[in-house]
């Protein structure tokens, strides 16, 4: 019996009829038009048929043993008028033959993998901000006329407030007196 089954589901042809979304939803146009479609199937010679909500419309698929069974149900008036009908005629109706979408058989959907292999980014470090120092009093270069007697050494610190180093200044010689 389950030889019989499979050798009837592969000589049966099948036919999709697509409806997309347009001014209506398709769901909508199924709701009006779905009952008339199936009735008019069956009684053309139909022996399986499915509804499929997919994102953006509806599809029907209709199993015929023959394909002028298939003929005579889509030159019906019933199937033309619902064909019109739909919410975008130019756009949004596909009839082809075959079973819309995928068609292979059915396999858990897949978790996707992380983004990266599941690998973590290395963190960056981060360095500390710079923190103010007081600037630290570093010993002259050369010593500051440690040869020189201490009048002498006066006389030079003045003569260089007043920019007169190296020229005698007798306000200078005075203040050493």
């Amino acid at each position: 019996m389950k030889t019989r089954r499979t050798f009837e589901a592969m000589s049966m042809r099948w036919w999709s009829i697509e409806v997309r979304d347009g001014v209506l939803p398709a769901q909508r146009w199924k709701d009006g038009y779905g009952e008339a479609l199936l009735e008019a199937a069956i009684t053309n010679g139909a022996r399986r048929w499915e509804w499929t909500v997919i994102p953006g419309g509806v599809v029907l698929e209709v199993a015929f043993r023959e394909s002028e069974e298939w003929d005579r149900f889509r030159a019906l008036p019933v199937v033309t008028a619902a064909l019109d009908a739909t919410p975008d005629p130019v756009n949004g109706l596909y009839v082809y033959p075959g079973r819309g979408g995928n068609s292979s058989a059915r396999s858990p959907k897949r978790k996707p993998k992380p983004a990266g292999a599941g690998a973590a980014a290395i963190p960056i470090p981060v360095e500390p901000p710079p923190i103010a120092r007081l600037a630290e009093a570093l010993p002259p270069a050369e010593p500051i006329a440690a040869a020189l007697p201490a009048s002498q050494t006066m006389q030079r610190v003045v003569a260089k407030a007043c920019g007169c180093l190296g020229v005698p200044s007798r306000w200078a010689s005075a203040r050493t007196k």
